[in-house]
């Protein structure tokens, strides 16, 4: 079944009318992200996973493929030297992949990482002193002598349970290794004076167990393509309403993290690698885990991270799928426990959706009571963040639970032509069918939890969203649809191939 465009009585005339509401905001491109959102995590920031992006690929000539992306370790300060922003080699990072709707992982691809002290030393007086920097010259190749520190990583492939299923080893297609180079960090220009030559020999054509079609790897720093109003939306939205619902004020202020990095797990992968039977929907979420047991040696030996020794079962810290989640909807009581927790268990989390505060909270922010949606429970919300959306990102059979939710037999939208609210821009390749580096996620997070959602669903139930869930139970009315956080998202740069997201920012020019 082809879903590149929703059938045309169902949805296409209601968002025609939004687009002009929008007055040509559906044409600009934008993006969102999540960080920090969590009190455990905050203090385990290697762990921390900031965006989950799981979308068509729209490389010309990479058709059928599917994108995963994971971002880890949020707001890198490109100057923070001088050991940078190594990931974890006492964690685990995974994506997983839900293929029969069960909530359960049916294929979950596992990252970890190895950092190597390659003891560096400059003769001193006729002695050989190890240096205090992770580089002692130029970088400019891959397995550089110049580098103090190497990273290395392997990634298996889990068919079934993520601990007791089946593992077998991405392997890479020139010469067959198990294992991979990760780029170091952008230390500055003269260190790397080409870094984006340099992350590009770092990109694998890799045979993937189980799968007839070659994938493509990349894991390293990235700049951030999270664009938001950060500081003014968690000060309680401290910016007048008339900017924030008037699209032709969305520059009004800049991207307040433009100038941070991000560190990328990316995977290109056939769709027929992904799916199971004749269903063509997959969720995706990511996840980070720790070893259960830590002791901290007061005499750490000489070396490399050697202060901790880590032991015990894998416990898992970090949790992302649809963005924004944990960050904006689940109440602070329980961030920890959604962090741990697996999809197949969130009918404990079900509430947070259906009687969600974040609308009532706006209400207060913004003075303006009596705005919050009347359709309670939230039947719009419980289809967008726990099942899908039936003829678009629906699994046949499906179990509610929050994950990124993907249709593989959507075809990709070309870069230039992706609307950034996606599916409320009449764009069926982008969010919420999967998420894609310009969807503006906090847009259209805005826009729906206002009631944006029942706008376009209409008094017929055109999307399938529930009977309540319609424009009378929506006091904002139209101007729902033009909520925005006043951040110009289209100026983020991108690449318009794998893996996508732009070269990062360098610590010094």
């Amino acid at each position: 079944m082809n879903h590149h465009r929703v059938p045309p009585g169902r949805v296409l005339p209601i968002v025609a009318a939004v687009c002009a509401t929008l007055a040509g905001l559906c044409a600009l491109p934008a993006q969102a992200s999540s960080h920090r959102e969590a009190p455990f995590i905050t203090t385990q920031p290697k762990v921390d996973a900031t965006d989950l992006y799981m979308f068509a690929s729209y490389e010309p000539g990479r058709e059928g493929y599917v994108t995963l992306i994971a971002n880890y370790l949020p707001l890198q300060a490109p100057y923070g030297g001088p050991n940078y922003f190594t990931l974890d080699q006492n964690a685990m990072y995974e994506i997983h992949i839900d293929n029969n709707g069960d909530a359960k992982e049916d294929i979950t691809f596992q990252f970890r990482f190895k950092n190597k002290l390659n003891n560096v030393t400059l003769a001193i007086g006729g002695k050989n002193v190890a240096i205090p920097l992770i580089q002692a010259g130029t970088v400019t190749d891959v397995k550089s002598p110049s580098l103090n520190v190497s990273e290395s990583y392997t990634v298996d492939v889990m068919r079934g349970d993520r601990r007791s299923g089946v593992r077998a080893s991405v392997t890479n297609a020139a010469g067959g290794s198990a294992t991979f180079d990760k780029p170091v960090d952008n230390i500055g220009t003269k260190t790397i004076p080409d870094y984006a030559g340099y992350a590009a020999k770092h990109i694998y054509n890799v045979n993937i167990p189980g799968c007839a079609m070659p994938g493509k790897l990349f894991v390293g720093q990235r700049k951030d393509p999270f664009a938001v109003n950060l500081g003014t939306i968690f000060d309680l939205v401290n910016a007048p309403v008339s900017v924030i619902t008037d699209p032709a004020l969305i520059n009004a202020v800049p991207n307040t993290i433009d100038d941070a990095n991000v560190t990328t797990l990316a995977m290109e992968v056939h769709k027929s690698c992904l799916t199971a039977g004749s269903d063509p929907v997959i969720g995706a979420w990511t996840t980070a885990s720790l070893r259960q047991g830590s002791l901290l040696n007061p005499s750490p030996k000489s070396g490399y991270q050697t202060t901790a020794v880590v032991g015990g079962a894998w416990t898992q810290v970090s949790r992302l799928g649809m963005p924004l989640v944990n960050e904006v909807v689940i109440g602070l009581p329980d961030k920890d426990k959604f962090n741990s927790s697996k999809p197949r268990n969130d009918a404990q989390f079900a509430d947070y959706v259906t009687n969600p505060t974040l609308p009532a909270l706006i209400e207060i922010a913004l003075a303006l009571p009596n705005t919050a949606p009347k359709n309670i429970p939230r039947t719009d919300l419980v289809t967008t963040f726990l099942t899908g959306i039936k003829g678009v990102n629906q699994p046949a059979t499906v179990t509610p639970s929050e994950m990124l939710r993907l249709n593989t037999n959507t075809p990709a939208t070309p870069d230039g032509q992706q609307a950034r609210l996606g599916l409320a821009g009449g764009d069926s390749a982008g969010f919420p069918n999967g998420r894609r580096p310009k969807d503006d996620i906090v847009d259209i997070s805005l826009v729906a939890v206002m009631g944006g959602l029942c706008m376009l669903n209409g008094d017929a139930n055109g999307l399938g969203l529930g009977a309540d869930c319609k424009p009378a139970n929506v006091p904002l009315g139209a101007t729902s649809l033009k909520l925005h956080d006043a951040v110009d998202q289209a100026v983020v740069p991108l690449l318009p191939a794998f893996p996508y997201l732009y070269t990062p920012l360098p610590g010094a020019k």
